[in-house]
């Protein structure tokens, strides 16, 4: 373990003990118990999703009359994504904004809303994403045999492609290119039917990645990507929109069971107003972060339909491919649902 790692969780050790949250917490006013938490997040100090982290502790501490105290670490100071969601499954941790998606290495599940273009615009996305369809009822079923609560979810924006090689205008201009991909059956498979060779980094690790050469590129949204700086070694960026991603503000069930009802209601109402503001904030920021982006020297791309065609066509192979993978009673439930939701 790095000397940082260490000497966090050594701090948060010493947190549990003297506040009892993965056990007896103190006696608060009125009968509550009170407990004082951690909250884990891979996301930049910067990135306004540390931003709505901090505020979803803000409230919960409100609106629980101070008998929950969250602490946010922000930037990978407690672990991946995947770590934090072992941790969180073992009673370790109690909170996250976790990408699931990182954590296919512990089940394959978490990522399946990774399948590409499932959603061809955020209207099809609020309705696909955050409503009681098929990606968040299998994501909460996943979360739910893991041991833990999905209190609300997080957006994580389109993602696009990024490289430090050359401009991506078509499908083929991504061939033989070496790119980071995260722990996900679905983008992994997207990206080598493309022609790509890919590389699994975890998101702490990804700037060094890029700056060594061990990868020419990432896929990830513009504002991830400018959160943690990695245009300056990647000044090419096409928007491909090619997976939305969402996340989820979760909750271990280990210290999920032990709140009061009361406390429950007012932790997801927390969450459910911390998700309303960060959509919201995340949507504002795109073009924001572009501006700034290319005052650093990215040259952006933004596809032609006919251009976009090029990357769609390699998404319908892949459907059929993930059916080993998510099985295809999933899939074809998906399609359905996306088709419905088209008048197709």
């Amino acid at each position: 373990m790095k000397k940082k790692h260490f000497l966090v969780a050594m701090a948060m050790t010493a947190v549990m003990l003297m506040s009892g949250c993965g056990g007896g917490g103190s006696e608060a006013a009125e009968g509550e118990q009170s407990f004082t938490c951690s909250l884990g997040s891979v996301a930049a100090e910067t990135s306004n999703q540390i931003e709505a982290a901090r505020m979803f502790a803000d409230k919960v501490a409100e609106y629980t009359d101070g008998t929950v105290t969250i602490n946010v670490f922000p930037g990978g100071q407690i672990g991946s994504d995947e770590s934090m969601a072992e941790d969180l499954e073992r009673g370790n941790l109690e909170f996250a904004f976790l990408n699931q998606g990182s954590c296919a290495g512990l089940d394959q599940m978490f990522d399946f809303h990774y399948l590409p273009y499932i959603a061809r615009d955020y209207e099809e996305a609020d309705a696909l994403y955050y409503g009681d369809g098929v990606v968040p009822t299998t994501l909460k079923e996943t979360f739910a045999k893991h041991n833990m609560q999905v209190l609300g979810w997080y957006e994580n924006e389109y993602r696009g492609l990024s490289n430090s090689k050359h401009e991506v205008a078509t499908v083929d201009d991504i061939k033989g290119m070496k790119l980071r991909v995260p722990g996900s059956a679905a983008i992994k498979g997207y990206f080598e039917a493309a022609g790509a060779q890919t590389v699994t980094i975890a998101m702490p690790e990804l700037y060094t990645a890029l700056q060594q050469g061990t990868v020419d590129g990432q896929d990830n949204g513009i504002l991830i990507t400018h959160d943690n700086k990695l245009e300056e070694k990647n000044e090419y960026y096409t928007y491909t929109r090619h997976v939305y991603a969402m996340s989820g503000m979760v909750a271990s069930n280990a210290i999920w069971e032990q709140f009061s009802d009361a406390q429950k209601d007012a932790i997801l109402k927390a969450a459910a107003e911390t998700q309303e503001w960060q959509v919201a904030e995340s949507r504002n920021q795109i073009q924001e972060y572009m501006d700034e982006m290319e005052a650093n020297g990215v040259t952006f791309t933004e596809l032609t339909d006919e251009q976009l065609d090029t990357f769609v066509q390699v998404a319908e192979g892949v459907w059929e491919d993930m059916k080993a993978v998510y099985g295809a009673e999933k899939i074809d439930a998906l399609k359905a649902e996306v088709a419905a939701l088209r008048g197709e």
